[in-house]
C-alpha cells in the first residue's frame, strides 16, 4: 500500500521547521560564545560570526577579579537554588499527597487557598516580607532565598495533577493495610511513581531561583552574598569608560553551565513527567 504524499509533505515540512526552531534556539548559545571569545575592543568594531582568542584570557579576568566575586556568586546561586528546588520539590509533593489520599471538611477550602495564593503577585507582599525577614534577623542572607519555595502553589497544582493521572488510591490503601506508616508510604511508595513529576519541577525551580533578580535585589546587601543575576546587572551598571564586554559575556556564559548541566541530568523525565502529570487516567 503506497503511502499518502500529503502525510510525506508534513513530515518533511515538520523536519524542517524543527530543524529551524533548533538553529534559532543554539545559534544564540553559539553568539554567546563568541562574545565570550572576544577582547572588549573587538566587541565594539562589530558582529562576527567567528571565535576570538581570549576565551581563556576572559575566563581568566572573571576567576580573578578580587573586586567583583563571580565564582562566589556561582557558588550562592548553586546553594540557593539548589536547595529551593530540593525542599519545594518535596514538600509540595508532600502537600499534594496529603490532599489527594485524606479526606477531611476543609479539603476543597484548602485547595481554593492554596490556588488563590498561586495568583497574588510577589511584588505585592514585598513590603511585609522584608519587615518580616529584618525582625526575624535574616536580612542580608541566603535563608529569605530559600525558605520561602516550601510553599510553592504551582508546583503543589502539578504534582497533585500527576498523583491524580498515576497514583491508584488502592495502592495507598493496600500499604496502610500491610502496616505502614504514613511517611513511610510517601517516602518509599509515592516519591518513587512521582520522580518523573519531582524532575521536571526540580528543573524549572532550579532556573527560576537561579534567574530570580526581585528577591536577591530586595535582601541581599553584601558583595560576597550575592547572586549571579546581581553581579550581572551590578556590571551593566558599571561606568561605561570601565566596562569590559568581553568579561561580560563571559560571565553570563559560565552563569548558564550550571543550568545546562541540570538541564541534562534530569531532561530524561521531561517528557514523561509533563505527559503523565498533564493527562488525567
Amino acid at each position: 500500500m503506497k503511502s499518502d504524499p500529503l502525510n510525506k509533505l508534513r513530515t518533511v515540512f515538520a523536519h524542517i521547521l524543527l530543524v529551524f526552531l533548533s538553529f534559532l534556539c543554539l545559534f544564540f548559545f553559539y553568539i554567546l560564545f563568541v562574545n565570550a571569545s572576544r577582547s572588549h575592543a573587538d566587541l565594539m568594531k562589530g558582529f562576527t560570526a567567528l571565535p576570538g582568542k581570549y576565551f581563556f584570557a576572559n575566563l581568566k579576568s572573571v576567576a580573578n577579579d578580587g573586586t567583583f566575586p563571580m565564582m562566589r556568586g556561582i557558588l550562592n546561586s548553586l546553594i540557593v537554588s539548589g536547595s529551593s528546588a530540593a525542599i519545594c520539590t518535596y514538600f509540595s509533593a508532600l502537600t499534594a499527597y496529603g490532599l489527594y489520599a485524606y479526606d477531611f471538611k476543609l479539603k476543597k477550602v484548602a485547595f481554593t487557598f492554596i490556588m488563590a495564593i498561586l495568583v497574588m503577585p510577589t511584588q505585592v507582599t514585598a513590603m511585609g516580607f522584608l519587615r518580616l525577614i529584618t525582625k526575624m534577623g535574616m536580612y542580608d542572607s541566603l535563608l529569605p532565598m530559600i525558605i520561602p519555595s516550601i510553599a510553592s502553589p504551582a508546583v503543589f497544582y502539578f504534582m497533585y495533577s500527576y498523583l491524580e493521572s498515576s497514583l491508584p488510591l488502592s495502592l495507598v490503601e493496600a500499604a496502610r493495610i500491610d502496616g505502614s506508616r504514613e511517611f513511610r508510604t510517601f517516602n518509599q511508595i509515592v516519591l518513587p511513581i512521582m520522580k518523573p513529576a519531582m524532575a521536571v519541577q526540580a528543573i524549572f525551580t532550579f532556573v527560576g531561583s537561579w534567574n530570580n533578580y526581585f528577591v536577591p535585589a530586595l535582601v541581599i546587601q553584601s558583595k560576597d552574598k550575592m547572586t549571579v543575576p546581581i553581579l550581572i546587572a551590578l556590571l551593566r551598571g558599571a561606568d561605561y569608560m570601565n566596562q569590559d564586554m568581553g568579561k561580560m559575556y563571559m560571565m553570563i556564559l559560565v552563569a548558564i553551565v550550571p543550568i545546562i548541566i541540570v538541564y541534562l541530568i534530569l531532561s530524561k523525565y521531561i517528557i514523561a513527567g509533563v505527559t503523565l502529570g498533564g493527562v488525567k487516567g
